[in-house]
């Protein structure tokens, strides 16, 4: 394998992690192209959406080179990204050798989420904040403690199902309904709508939706269009998750 091919296989393995990690397109782009520059590959093409990466350099020389990837997209793991990051400007100084460097990349790619109990613990305690934090009561409060926490175990679970992200949506925001409605149904002072506006925070695309933003400030209209179309879809599905549930307890006279 020559070195043209060599370099821009690590310099899109590196952006292809990024890209899985939540790292915005232009940060993906821009380590790609500053990996290739430092090798001196100057004749050299990169382009970035939001799932998909398309790479070439040296078109006209006998060393041409040029691969695609698709990247579905992952959940947010920023500690990936701060490593990849500190990586790509060590190869970029030349402090370390690329066969080093893919070694180390690979060592990256393992670096590991919070423990379970922890993101449930961080999950509950969000849930509940934000419901406070939008007009409810210490008891709501408390509630959606307990919703978020079995909506993190729910998520949990479903990670290890097949089933799409839409489904998963869904299914979770059903699951909050349900549990915030027994809450109210158990004869609890307690506001069921304050206990699941508090927990859907979690569902809720905050991050897409800002990466749209600012993929469209840098111009990047499509990876913007790709993030903006995804963050609707999932509000989508926590509505329709939520409506199913109240409209059944609606019908069955449960909630007036």
């Amino acid at each position: 394998m020559n070195d043209t091919k060599k370099v821009l296989s690590f310099a899109v393995e590196l952006g292809d992690i990024l890209l899985r990690n939540g790292a915005e397109v232009y940060r993906v782009e821009d380590s790609v192209l500053a990996i290739l520059n430092a090798y001196e590959i100057t004749d050299c093409d990169v382009y970035v959406l939001s799932n998909g990466i398309f790479a070439s350099a040296d078109e006209v020389t006998e060393h041409a080179s040029s691969m695609i990837r698709h990247v579905p997209m992952y959940p947010m793991h920023l500690g990936r990204i701060a490593a990849l990051n500190s990586l790509c400007r060590r190869v970029c100084a030349k402090e370390i050798e690329l066969d080093a460097a893919w070694k180390e990349l690979e060592e990256c790619k393992k670096i590991s989420s919070y423990s379970l109990p922890v993101l449930v613990i961080a999950t509950a305690i969000g849930c509940g904040g934000f419901s406070y934090m939008f007009g409810g009561t210490v008891l709501d409060a408390l509630c959606a403690v307990v919703v978020g926490a079995i909506l993190k175990l729910f998520l949990d679970f479903e990670s290890r199902t097949t089933h799409s992200k839409t489904i998963t949506n869904v299914l979770a925001s059903m699951v909050i309904a349900i549990v915030a409605v027994l809450f109210y149904i158990s004869g609890l002072p307690v506001h069921f709508d304050k206990i699941i506006i508090g927990s859907i925070m979690p569902l809720v695309p905050g991050i897409p939706l800002t990466n749209s933003i600012r993929d469209f400030i840098n111009g990047d209209y499509l990876s913007g269009s790709i993030r903006v179309i995804d963050a609707l879809l999932t509000s989508f599905c926590i509505a329709v998750g939520i409506g199913i549930v109240i409209s059944i307890v609606k019908i069955g006279g449960i909630i007036i």
